[in-house]
């Protein structure tokens, strides 16, 4: 049975900006509340914002950038979320692009994916244990974290391209994608997650694939919608290859029209009244998805936050029947 969850369309400034889309979590079909990385303020502190507001739900984090968090904090702060909210957190991570990691660290990671390993095994080792020695190339600790009863976290990665999601088979719980269409996810991802799985003997993870969406109506433009909810997205080396693999040409310095129109047309962006909405959503449920989070930050850019709840609310009472 595949679940269906809301991702904030947008980071707030304030932490009770929050509380509308934590309320609709609590209150509708929705299984889980989700927030990306953004540079205006804390997930972890608005999340625990909402859930001290009253509204505690599932809560994930799509995806923490690890230049910006040692792994100890990163443990930490996993866990004192999952105590404030009482329920399950996803604890996503991803190493950024190359040109974040040279602003925070001076350098890029010599090897992604060795990263990678490495803070996930110390993020694990201490919440599974309460304690690492861990003496890497990108990351080291030999510490404790205090342990007692709480709920679960599952460590989450961000997964874009097939090495990515075959080392994620390996370690993680929960393989987070962001703008893939189905396609991809069925032929691309799911596939090399289950090759690392099998290689390491362990469960395949779960799949959350986090959906850009918006409904149709006559006076929206799709492909504006498509620009608003990704341009940033579409600007980085690693989505546009992303892309490319999947059938999806995007060149937003050239012609960032054209590259919005691909974006719908391929399925990267779903767009349509609500019976091909549903539709385009349970592709991905057939593609391999475990969870499809709702991610209408174009619609909020556009439109405006009372639009987008009224509008995540219509979506998710049309695809849950």
């Amino acid at each position: 049975m595949t679940h269906y969850s809301i991702m904030m369309p947008f980071a707030p400034r304030r932490p009770e900006q929050l509380l509308p889309f934590a309320a609709l979590t609590q209150w509708s079909e929705a299984s889980c509340l989700w927030q990306g990385q953004g540079n205006v303020g804390d997930t972890h502190i608005s999340f625990s914002y909402a859930a001290a507001s009253g509204f505690r739900v599932p809560m994930g984090t799509s995806v923490n950038l690890m230049p910006f968090l040692h792994p100890y904090d990163a443990a930490l702060r996993a866990q004192t979320l999952a105590v404030a909210t009482g329920h399950r957190v996803v604890a996503g991570f991803g190493p950024g692009g190359a040109s974040l990691q040279r602003g925070t660290l001076g350098a890029p990671y010599r090897s992604q994916l060795g990263a990678v390993r490495e803070y996930v095994t110390i993020v694990r080792s201490l919440l599974e244990t309460g304690k690492v020695n861990h003496q890497g190339e990108f990351f080291s600790c030999g510490m404790e974290l205090g342990t007692f009863p709480r709920p679960a976290i599952e460590i989450g990665l961000g997964v874009l391209r097939p090495r990515m999601a075959e080392l994620a088979g390996e370690v993680a719980d929960v393989a987070i994608t962001w703008l893939t269409p189905a396609s991809y996810l069925r032929d691309t991802v799911v596939p090399a997650l289950r090759r690392g799985a099998e290689r390491a003997g362990r469960p395949m993870p779960r799949v959350v694939a986090i959906v850009p969406m918006a409904l149709r109506t006559p006076d929206r433009d799709p492909v504006d919608l498509a620009l608003n909810s990704n341009s940033g997205h579409m600007r980085l080396p690693h989505y546009i290859d992303m892309l490319s693999r999947s059938g999806i040409d995007v060149d937003m310095a050239d012609d960032p029209r054209a590259s919005g129109r691909a974006l719908v047309e391929g399925g990267a962006f779903l767009y349509g009244d609500q019976e091909e909405l549903t539709q385009g959503i349970k592709e991905f449920s057939a593609a391999g998805a475990d969870e499809v989070a709702f991610n209408l930050a174009g619609v909020c850019v556009t439109y405006g936050a009372k639009t987008t709840l009224g509008e995540l609310e219509t979506i998710l009472g049309n695809v849950a029947r």
